[in-house]
């Protein structure tokens, strides 16, 4: 049997490598996207994955989303909350809506697209839910209090799920990634990544395809014992 995997942010940098590992590995895999058609086309052309374009701050787009990917393709057992933004400053210059668009967008997601397949995994006596939190949610990080919540709130939002999946052979996981080498982190000025990657062990930046192959390894059906767990994926900068 083909199990149906969706993948939010899906199109680019560590969503589109999570969907082509998942491809591989043998899922009939789904991206998601927000707004960049262009983008998302030359993704299709590039991977043969469909994309689906849906705002995954909003519960009702979510839901009718999720409806037609199941009439159109099937039900949905592998469910990769990857969707997330930065809105960055710090505290006392942040206006209120790059607050809330973070926590809406990172956070928020993560129950608009939970709420709508937990009922068919609950049915179906199978699921597996991948939520990508961050390094900053556990360490913190300047100018991101913002970005830093919504993570750090992933990493319990998935603890919480995954008491209420483990009976159901749903598991919930999370993956907490450290600076990966996408287009947002080389776009930061050289010296600053300099001073990034001198606080990283292994001496480099991670790869997409790193973070990938976490997920294909907790989505497994045979990774069932495997849950409330999060992966450290940062190359030791972080040992939390």
């Amino acid at each position: 049997m083909t199990r149906v995997a969706l993948v939010t942010g899906g199109t680019r940098g560590i969503g589109e490598a999570i969907c082509t590992r998942l491809k591989k590995a043998g899922y009939q895999v789904v991206a998601s996207y927000a707004g960049n058609d262009d983008a998302a086309a030359k993704f299709t052309v590039r991977n043969g994955i469909p994309a689906y374009k849906f705002d995954v701050a909003s519960f009702e787009e979510c839901r009718d989303a999720i409806a037609r990917i199941e009439q159109e393709v099937g039900p949905i057992d592998v469910l990769v909350n990857n969707a997330g933004i930065t809105r960055d400053g710090t505290l006392h210059k942040m206006p209120v809506e790059n607050w809330q668009a973070v926590i809406r967008t990172n956070l928020g997601s993560c129950y608009n697209l939970c709420r709508n397949v937990i009922e068919g995994m609950r049915e179906r006596q199978f699921g597996r839910i991948v939520n990508i939190g961050s390094i900053n949610g556990q360490a913190g990080q300047y100018g991101q209090v913002n970005y830093a919540a919504a993570k750090s709130g992933i990493h319990g939002f998935t603890k919480a799920l995954a008491q209420e999946g483990a009976g159901q052979g749903i598991t919930v996981n999370a993956i907490a990634p450290g600076y990966i080498g996408t287009d947002m982190v080389t776009a930061i000025p050289e010296r600053v990544l300099e001073k990034i990657v001198a606080r990283i062990p292994v001496g480099r930046l991670g790869h997409a395809d790193e973070i990938a192959r976490g997920v294909e390894f907790l989505v497994a059906d045979d990774s069932g014992f495997i849950t409330g767990s999060t992966l450290s994926i940062n190359g030791g900068q972080h040992m939390y």
